[in-house]
């Protein structure tokens, strides 16, 4: 799927010059024990499913950015693929498996689990499996959080619900103590399922078993509902967010259409990157206004969106706004205040809208018949739809044969509609975010039929993979 960004493995500048990405991933050592799948693998030597040791995923796509680029084919930017090995470094009957989910809610959490457990017991003979409750504060004694035995059995049908059945939580926690802890349990290998800020976690876990000489694999499955993880096609649970999305899209177009004047506000998740707008918007066209962080926009003036609202309403007799949680920023005075997680907490743009649409259609002298909805929650608490069930599953899949292989300090994840390796750090370099000078923000353009900008806002340029 169609990200709606670029993606040019440098330093931003999009030209396919300059310091070349890193996407090396760290290994606990050399692959010695025969893996139980080498006898169907062998088997197999001709199929995508074989991997080649030395094979790799080439990062660009079209011929003009592979002849920009300096040097021998073999030093193009390339990412290792996923999957089985028949030389693995852990010996499955002598290893342990500890499993974390953290940050907030998204659809499809429970299918990685079942396909992590699933993987591990089914296939590799894997038979201590520990999940850890309520995210790294799991791994701390002071909060005393119990630890749960995963077996095929216990994770039977947890994939029809939404949630994480080891709950989750947000905000740092001792490194030093998550470290002692999986020494104490003899944990061989940590799958973690999180965002952006999880994975920084994950890398100092993997930092901190390195320096302790522990051989301790750490193996993300990212999680963002949002879609602003980079290097990866799409986050899983990412379609099951905007296909329910264009539901609370649908009942505000009932709503503003069946009312004189009616105007219904939709916020949606998003907080830096607008993904979940778009795409809702494009899957249920009735938006006739779509707004996200990546386009700043005024309120006020001839030009700005208050004025080309009122005319929308007056020429058709109602109109619907699809708005990210996270745009409009610009409209706020700064504030540095931060949430548990380390992030910029950032100001309620849906309550300014209600406030300043109200005011204005008042001032003006305007019947308005004005809906909010903000679906967030109920969103990110459903199950995964069967796209995003398969690719949970697929993702778990590559999460478990990239771990027993002894990956370390990496992500799995999807490139060019191939499953690869990524380092952490490439995983958090930057934020994935709408290109507001792509083909994705044309097509929502095109579909709304609203101004490219209000107000004097100047076109936007956004920089993927670095500085944004």
């Amino acid at each position: 799927m169609d990200s709606g960004t670029n993606h040019d493995a440098d330093t931003g500048t999009g030209g396919g010059r300059g310091r070349p990405i890193d996407f090396s991933v760290d290994t606990l050592g050399p692959c010695t024990v025969e893996s139980p799948l080498a006898p169907r693998l062998n088997a197999r030597r001709t199929t995508h499913h074989y991997v080649q040791p030395t094979d790799r995923v080439l990062f660009d796509d079209t011929l003009s950015k592979i002849e920009r680029r300096e040097g021998p084919v073999a030093e193009l930017p390339a990412l290792e693929p996923c999957g089985p090995r028949e030389k693995i470094f852990f010996d499955p009957s002598k290893t342990r498996v500890g499993i974390v989910t953290c940050g907030g809610l998204c659809p499809g959490i429970n299918n990685v689990i079942r396909g992590l457990v699933s993987e591990l017991s089914t296939h590799y003979g894997v038979r201590r499996i520990y999940g850890f409750r309520n995210g790294y504060q799991g791994f701390i004694p002071r909060y005393g959080h119990d630890v749960v035995d995963l077996t095929p059995e216990s994770v039977e049908g947890i994939d029809a619900e939404g949630g994480t059945i080891l709950g989750s939580s947000r905000g740092q926690q001792d490194v030093g103590e998550i470290a002692d802890c999986l020494e104490r349990m003899g944990i061989s290998i940590l799958f973690v399922v999180g965002g952006d800020g999880t994975m920084r976690g994950a890398q100092k876990i993997s930092a901190e078993l390195r320096e302790r000489g522990q051989k301790t694999a750490v193996v993300c499955v990212p999680k963002t509902i949002d879609n602003d993880i980079p290097f990866i096609d799409q986050s899983f649970g990412f379609q099951t967010a905007f296909s329910e999305a264009t539901r609370s899209i649908r009942s505000a177009k009932v709503e503003a259409r069946t009312a004189p004047n009616g105007v219904s506000v939709v916020k949606l998740m998003g907080r830096h990157s607008g993904f979940i707008a778009c795409y809702a918007a494009l899957a249920q066209n009735d938006a006739d206004y779509v707004l996200i962080p990546e386009v700043p926009f005024q309120l006020d003036g001839p030009h700005g969106f208050l004025a080309d609202l009122r005319s929308r309403v007056k020429e058709q007799g109602h109109a619907v706004v699809v708005v990210a949680e996270g745009a409009g920023q610009e409209l706020f005075e700064a504030d540095e205040a931060r949430d548990a997680s380390g992030n910029k907490r950032l100001q309620d743009v849906g309550p300014l809208l209600r406030q300043r649409i109200t005011d204005d259609f008042a001032e003006h002298g305007l019947e308005l018949n004005f809906r909010y909805i903000d679906p967030s929650y109920v969103i990110r608490s459903v199950p995964a739809n069967p796209y995003d069930a398969v690719y949970c599953i697929r993702l778990a899949h590559a999460a478990v044969h990239a771990a027993m292989a002894g990956r370390t300090n990496m992500v799995v994840g999807r490139w060019r509609r191939r499953f690869v390796h990524i380092p952490i750090a490439m995983a958090v370099s930057s934020r994935n975010q709408v290109d507001p000078n792509g083909d994705l923000w044309w097509s929502v353009l095109e579909a709304t039929g609203q101004p490219w900008s209000f107000g004097d806002v100047d076109s936007p340029q956004v920089q993927v993979f670095g500085g944004q």
